[in-house]
């Protein structure tokens, strides 16, 4: 599988789990019966390799506001691409690069600016933006409204 394959198809499965409502292994973390969350750093474990994510809270493919945590391992990035609701981002840890706005059409790492840790951005419905690591694995979390439909924009 070529290079560009391979990343068409982690953004497919990303897709996937984000309308899904799933973590990496298939599990969405549950509230308690009184409907709390409260939960440890190591239930919210990320993998390494490509693209891993936990959804925290509610669920992207169904009514309601949801809460994912991200993870991109060094040199992967999302191509270009805009949702239909709002999307909350916060760098949780490493620099998160991002191109937003107008000309995120095309994709061009090199026209990506730094987001360091604790970083906030938001994607309004609509917005054609990109994003990803470099040279550092990043963790960050979304927050946001379901169902949210991502649609990718073709070259």
């Amino acid at each position: 599988m070529t290079r560009s394959a391979s990343i068409k198809w982690i953004h497919g499965i990303l897709c996937i789990f984000l309308l899904t409502g799933l973590n990496a292994s298939g599990q969405a973390i549950k509230p308690d019966v009184s409907g709390f969350i409260a939960v440890q750093p190591d239930a919210m474990a990320l993998e390494d390799g490509g693209f891993s994510q936990v959804v925290i809270a509610g669920d992207p493919g169904k009514p309601g506001i949801y809460v994912v945590r991200i993870k991109f391992s060094p040199g992967r990035m999302s191509r270009p691409h805009f949702h239909d609701q709002d999307r909350y981002i916060t760098v949780i840890k490493g620099t998160w690069w991002v191109s937003l706005g107008p000309g995120s059409e095309v994709f061009d790492p090199k026209k990506t600016v730094p987001m360091k840790e604790g970083s906030f951005v938001k994607h309004p419905a609509g917005g054609p933006h990109y994003d990803g690591a470099k040279d550092e694995g990043v963790i960050v979390q979304i927050m946001g409204m379901g169902p949210v439909k991502t649609t990718r924009i073709e070259p």
